[in-house]
């Protein structure tokens, strides 16, 4: 499993293609040759962007799913609406589909988030309120996800 780090601040120019930042690059050498799969987010306004290897891994678990299940059909639908390959070009940059950057309300400054094994694709302004947050609110949030994850 792929482990990304850092959060990169962007431009999409008007065709929407954005410089992929070489610190990312040198995180996820594959994606030079196997690139990419980008989609819409669940939870959030924002973009997806798997490395291939990590796309395959979610995928698999997509695909156990009972595809005589109603709500399942309906589920791999959604997640799977807008679904597309991105590759890195010669000069190192990633289209975004048009789709994509509307539905994502990018505009020209976007931000590269890393969650810990895909990165998310942000319209800057959309991400500052993201992640804007009290520290108390926050902190009583992790002691409830956290809190009861046993260290090793």
């Amino acid at each position: 499993m792929a482990e990304i780090i850092g959060t990169y601040e962007c431009k999409v120019d008007v065709k929407g293609r954005l410089m992929f930042p070489s610190q990312l690059r040198a995180q996820i050498p594959s994606a030079s040759v196997e690139g990419f799969v980008i989609k819409r987010s669940i939870f959030m306004k924002c973009l997806e962007l798997y490395p291939k290897e990590e796309w395959q891994i979610e995928s698999k678990r997509i695909n156990t799913l009972n595809r005589f299940k109603k709500k399942n059909v309906d589920f791999i639908r959604k997640f799977m609406a807008g679904v597309k390959t991105a590759e890195l070009d010669k000069t190192g940059r990633i289209l975004i589909p048009k789709d994509l950057i509307k539905y994502g309300a990018i505009k020209s400054e976007i931000v590269l988030a890393s969650v810990v094994n895909k990165i998310e694709i942000w319209d800057r302004a959309e991400y500052e309120k993201a992640v804007d947050y009290d520290p108390d609110e926050f902190a009583s949030l992790a002691e409830e996800v956290m809190g009861d994850n046993e260290t090793e």
